[in-house]
């Protein structure tokens, strides 16, 4: 669960998911109302969740497709959602990919 920097209280699951639910990229702590920001290496791991809800999708081309197919994909993505706040973590200023530099 992520912990403010500023305030160093630690969110809960569902202050978590209520948090991340937006498009805005400064996510403002619970606790003490400073804005946070999802680290880089966060959002990395988070991004790995996507591939493993869709992999379902992907099966559909190799085998017939039946009734295990929704149901794997509503298992994976119930589990995709109760792993995600485990893995966020937040900073104080915002970071980006800096393709460019070395």
């Amino acid at each position: 669960m992520p912990t403010c920097e500023n305030c160093n209280n630690k969110w809960s699951w569902k202050q978590t998911i209520k948090k991340t639910a937006t498009l805005d990229s400064a996510i403002t702590c619970p606790y003490c109302g400073e804005k946070q920001y999802q680290t880089q290496k966060s959002k990395t791991k988070c991004a790995l969740l996507t591939p493993v809800i869709l992999l379902p999708m992907l099966l559909n081309f190799f085998f017939e497709p039946g009734v295990h197919v929704p149901i794997l994909l509503a298992v994976l993505f119930l589990l995709a959602m109760s792993l995600f706040p485990f893995l966020v973590e937040i900073g104080n200023k915002e970071e980006y990919i800096n393709f460019f530099d070395k």
